[in-house]
């Protein structure tokens, strides 16, 4: 009979401590369950497919005040953002004006844009008139000081916070190699690889450092071509061993220094990709970009409505190529039909199982995470 007694109560604060322990556990679980969430990833799992799409496409628009089309893009496609040009700059207040209204009719998005300009001083700016220009940074390279150079970010970054812009497509890290070269020129701080990854690295970090994501560019270097991308498709013949030894020297120390964005340039690279230019080239953008420069941060294509694009693809087709490639933002910088012809071919990609719904979730994660680091707001400037 004592046995007995023994034995139930044995058993029973052995079932007990089983119960106990089972329960620590299941806490246990529950406890790495929650530190293991990802606020990001629990954005994306509560967008549809059409949001998350809009959101790896930038889009320009035409004149000089909010439109229709614009209004579309926002609330039908939910676009990502907008790339502003001259054509849409008249004076400050104008430009103020149609920032606000961009950021006014995407307020009720879940996610705020990008308002992203080419702003690289010199030749390339797109300030109102009202503003003086700043030189280019062939000019700036003259001082060969880092210290200025990080100063000159600082003062790109403060005009485009002025207007409510956000990003900005620059610095230029290609290496002006080539002096027959007819689209960088000027837009290089010179030929020598150290100086201008000095030069354009404190650039990139005083855009930064003044609240303006910064997109270096124009991977994997523009340098060394004599054919405008803008009209028809460079080539260049260099292998990898001196692509790494020059051309890709800026790029190698941006990523070094945290760059958070790098555009892809249309151009052939043989050597590497002798059928696809880098930006539709899974070779240059995952093999070599992402796995063996250890980029982290957000991919965006040069303008796919370029000559080097158009006159060689279809457009819906090289941007399903671009994304399928490694890209995280296809920009579509003119035509509001080609604009809709490429959000809805991304889509239909999606659904079709062209591209994996993976592949996109890996974009819109790199893109919600670069907006949440700069703290991105669809808030208007009062002057």
């Amino acid at each position: 009979m004592v046995i007995a007694i023994i034995l139930v109560i044995i058993s029973t604060f052995v079932g007990c401590s089983y119960e106990f322990k089972s329960n620590d556990k299941n806490t246990e679980k529950q406890e790495i369950s929650q530190r293991e969430v990802d606020p990001i990833e629990e954005r994306i799992e509560g967008m549809t497919l059409e949001e998350k799409v809009g959101q790896m496409v930038i889009v320009g628009l035409e004149g000089y005040t909010f439109n229709d089309n614009a209004r579309t893009m926002i609330e039908e496609y939910h676009i990502g953002g907008f790339i502003l040009f001259s054509r849409n700059v008249q004076n400050a207040d104008q430009l103020l004006t149609l920032i606000n209204s961009l950021k006014s009719a995407n307020s009720k998005n879940k996610v705020p844009l990008f308002i992203s300009v080419d702003e690289e001083g010199g030749r390339v700016s797109r300030m109102p008139s009202e503003l003086k220009d700043l030189p280019t940074n062939e000019r700036i390279a003259s001082v060969k000081s880092g210290e200025f150079s990080y100063e000159i970010g600082k003062v790109l970054a403060e005009e485009l916070k002025l207007f409510g812009f956000n990003m900005n497509f620059a610095p230029v890290l290609d290496i002006n190699s080539n002096p027959q070269n007819p689209v960088i020129g000027d837009r290089a701080f010179g030929s020598d690889p150290d100086l201008v990854s000095e030069l354009g690295v404190q650039t990139m970090i005083g855009i930064r450092e003044g609240g303006i994501i910064p997109v270096v560019k124009h991977f994997p270097g523009h340098g060394d071509t004599s054919v405008d991308s803008h009209i028809d498709l460079p080539s260049v013949s260099h292998n990898i061993d001196r692509l790494k030894s020059f051309e890709l020297v800026p790029f190698k120390e941006a990523i070094h220094n945290k760059a958070d964005a790098v555009m892809v340039a249309h151009i052939l690279v043989n050597k590497i990709d002798s059928q696809n230019p880098a930006s539709l080239s899974k070779a240059v953008i995952t093999d070599l970009l992402r796995d063996e420069l250890n980029f982290k941060g957000v991919v965006i294509s040069d303008d796919i409505t370029m000559g080097a694009i158009l006159k060689n693809y279809d457009i819906t087709d090289a941007a399903i190529k671009c994304i399928n490639a490694g890209s995280d933002i296809v920009l579509v910088c003119h035509g509001y039909e080609d604009e809709v012809r490429v959000v809805d071919a991304l889509i239909k990609a999606v659904q079709d199982g062209i591209i994996t719904e993976k592949r996109v979730d890996e974009s819109v994660y790199r893109i919600l995470k670069v907006k949440e680091k700069y703290e991105l707001r669809d808030e208007n400037i009062d002057s």
